[in-house]
């Protein structure tokens, strides 16, 4: 069973940054891959970035590449999101979420999920 909670969105300003964390629960999270996905409203989940549970391996949506940087401390069961550049339409829910499982671009490969943070970003 794994835990997590979502930390570090907020209202930001178009070209600003933010990161955000994930911090989990459970003693097996170095071996779940994790994985950022984003939601507004009326909109299907969307998949922004994953992170294999090694650590060496990470992907992105095409709309963030070169923006966003996803990462993982696995000593403090954390997984990070750092957002740079942001633009309004990168304003939704964020969502982490993990996964034992490939097929990171899939919200259905994905087991337990955190209860989202905030994002706006202001033109």
């Amino acid at each position: 069973q794994v835990q997590l909670v979502e930390s570090g969105g907020g209202l930001v300003q178009a070209g600003g940054s933010l990161r955000l964390s994930c911090a989990a629960s459970g003693h097996t999270f170095s071996r779940y891959s994790m994985g950022w996905f984003r939601q507004t409203p009326g909109k299907e989940r969307e998949f922004v970035a994953a992170i294999k549970w090694t650590g060496g391996s990470t992907y992105y949506t095409d709309s963030v590449k070169g923006r966003f940087t996803i990462s993982r401390d696995n000593a403090k069961i954390t997984v990070y999101l750092q957002m740079n550049s942001l633009k309004p339409e990168d304003t939704a829910v964020y969502v982490c979420a993990a996964t034992l499982r490939t097929g990171w671009e899939n919200p259905t490969s994905y087991d337990y999920w955190g209860q989202g943070t905030q994002v706006t970003v202001s033109s």
